[in-house]
């Protein structure tokens, strides 16, 4: 599946690219910090730092794809890799289906 980078615009493709990847290490942050939040990890301190620090990221990547007018590129990055990643999940959690796909194509 194509990932749909605006072609008219290098810039904005390669920008929306890096804040796509910017963006999914992020929520992967996220993740983590919930995880050890709830696993009692953390201590009050650690936790206000984190979710300060955190927002700081949320705002500096707004402000980013505000300012560069990339906010329609980093969305249509995103789209494609979580379409990728969805399709790669699927044949991983159903290998059968996967089987008779490669056989359609004759892989």
């Amino acid at each position: 599946m194509p990932i749909n980078i605006e072609e008219g615009n290098l810039k904005h493709g390669i920008l929306g690219l890096v804040i796509a990847l910017v963006e999914i290490i992020k929520d992967a942050l996220n993740l983590q910090a919930i995880k050890r939040m709830e696993g009692g990890r953390l201590s009050e301190e650690e936790m206000e730092r984190l979710g300060e620090a955190l927002m700081e990221l949320d705002v500096a990547i707004e402000e980013v794809k505000k300012e560069q007018g990339i906010t329609e590129s980093v969305k249509s990055v995103r789209d494609g890799l979580d379409s990728i990643v969805d399709d790669v999940l699927e044949k991983m959690v159903n290998p059968e289906g996967w089987r008779k796909e490669a056989e359609k194509m004759e892989i």
